[in-house]
């Protein structure tokens, strides 16, 4: 079956407006690092487009009507968002959900500690890593600390050049023969990956009480500085590790887009920027971003969460749809893009493949019909019928796109959050960018793809 590459059928038009978007994608991702930067800076983003906040027009008692844009947060870390159609929500919305979160390390409720000289934090990776691919790296600390009288202080260190970075440190190969040894997998453990941030004892004079750990105590004192914070702060604070530096074009071409978190940012940024872009309005049209995908979708702001439920239901009892049979009606009739990151052949690695059933490099939107692992186990499996119609639409709005599997046949697998949505018997299919090095600190798309996954989701929105 001929495969299209976007570089060759793009036009000079198509190709300025995708450089457009992939700047704008790069900023993107230099401000939502986390979950929460994430929803802060699209709820920034919608607001600016008149979005309302669903929780003022539940509190006033307003009415929804066509035309209306709403959003709604759950615990600063899940969005939803919601543009009325003309059409009654009961007979079904087109909806986008992405997810949030990104693999991480995540600092503990009691992590700082000093052994020989050297002050460390104390770890617990967040998510699917392969955990030395994370030493020896700059690391940037993101995250909030909520004090006992309900002040929240915002922590991002390490971003600015100026700043200073953390890292976790590694063994010379000069002495490493021993840990050469070893397998990938157990290169480092999960209680390895301490993260030092500092060498230098605080100054202390002949007053003072010595103190047996002198580095701790002058991180201590850093932080009081700059944070208002002390050590027992740690354990009502949310502190992330993740890979500091800014997102940069790769490649000699500038073809591809290099930065931390694109699963499943590259997604969700497009999921809301075709939102904020679509024209044609007869159905509701949704865009949903959760948290928590990367450890199975538990939580609060996880998609098994009821926040998601809640807010349609929400929606559609200010639009006058009051019962629970149309809820379930608008569920079950609705049309669904599960929009997460697929994997890309990458020919270093052709073995982990079946080559024409695997996502290309600059071959426009993914589609996988099938996640789950091995025999299709915990795959939503999405139906012809459904397929077909999307394939219509995509072609007739000239998007490029490609059906692919995440890799060989009983090597691993993957999960989304379809499955969970799926349960509403609505039409659901995982659809989404494919992605080099995808879960390593740095992953690679192409700008194309990303452009393309953004056309191809406002196309869904429109006409689905």
């Amino acid at each position: 079956m001929e495969r299209k590459n976007c570089w060759k059928e793009y036009s000079e038009k198509r190709l300025e407006k995708m450089e457009h978007y992939a700047k704008d994608y790069m900023h993107f991702l230099n401000k939502a690092k986390t979950e929460r930067e994430c929803c802060d800076t699209v709820v920034n983003m919608v607001e600016k487009e008149g979005f309302t906040d669903l929780a003022k027009l539940i509190k006033e008692q307003k009415k929804l009507k066509e035309g209306d844009k709403v959003y709604a947060t759950w615990m600063n870390k899940a969005v939803i968002l919601l543009r009325i159609g003309s059409e009654p929500m009961e007979c079904g919305m087109n909806m986008i959900v992405s997810h949030i979160d990104s693999p991480r390390i995540d600092v503990k409720p009691n992590p700082l500690y000093e052994n020989e000289g050297v002050a460390y934090l104390d770890t617990h990776y967040y998510g699917g890593i392969k955990k030395y691919q994370w030493v020896t790296i700059p690391l940037a600390i993101h995250g909030v600390v909520i004090k006992k009288d309900g002040t929240t202080v915002e922590v991002c260190l390490g971003e600015d050049k100026d700043e200073p970075v953390v890292f976790i440190s590694d063994l010379l190969p000069h002495i490493a023969s021993e840990q050469m040894e070893k397998t990938a997998e157990k290169l480092f453990s999960g209680e390895a990956l301490d993260v030092v941030v500092g060498n230098r004892p605080k100054e202390q004079n002949d007053k003072e009480e010595k103190t047996a750990e002198p580095v701790k105590a002058r991180v201590l004192q850093l932080l009081q500085e700059y944070y208002d914070m002390e050590e027992e702060d740690f354990l009502s604070a949310e502190l992330e590790i993740v890979p500091a530096g800014k997102a940069r074009e790769a490649g000699l071409d500038r073809s591809m887009i290099m930065a931390y978190g694109q699963d499943d940012k590259v997604c969700a940024y497009a999921a809301v920027y075709a939102l904020l872009h679509t024209k044609n309005h007869s159905r509701t049209c949704v865009v949903m971003l959760a948290d928590k995908e990367e450890i199975g979708s538990y939580g609060a702001t996880g998609m098994t969460s009821r926040f998601f439920e809640n807010m349609i239901a929400e929606a559609m009892f200010l639009h006058g749809e009051k019962s629970d049979i149309a809820f379930r009606r608008a569920m079950s009739s609705s049309n669904l893009l599960s929009a997460d990151v697929s994997s890309v052949f990458d020919p270093m690695f052709a073995d982990a493949f079946e080559k024409k059933n695997a996502a290309l490099l600059g071959g426009g939107l993914v589609f996988n019909k099938v996640t789950g692992a091995r025999g299709k186990s915990g795959a939503n499996d999405a139906n012809a019928e459904y397929l077909g119609k999307l394939r219509a639409i995509l072609e007739q709005e000239d998007v490029i796109y490609q059906f692919a599997e995440y890799g060989r046949i009983d090597l691993g697998g993957s999960g989304t959050v379809s499955h969970i949505l799926a349960e509403y018997a609505m039409n659901v299919v995982d659809c989404g960018t494919a992605v080099m090095n995808m879960h390593a600190p740095f992953e690679v798309t192409s700008k194309v793809d990303a452009f393309e996954t953004m056309r191809g989701y406002k196309a869904f929105l429109e006409y689905a």
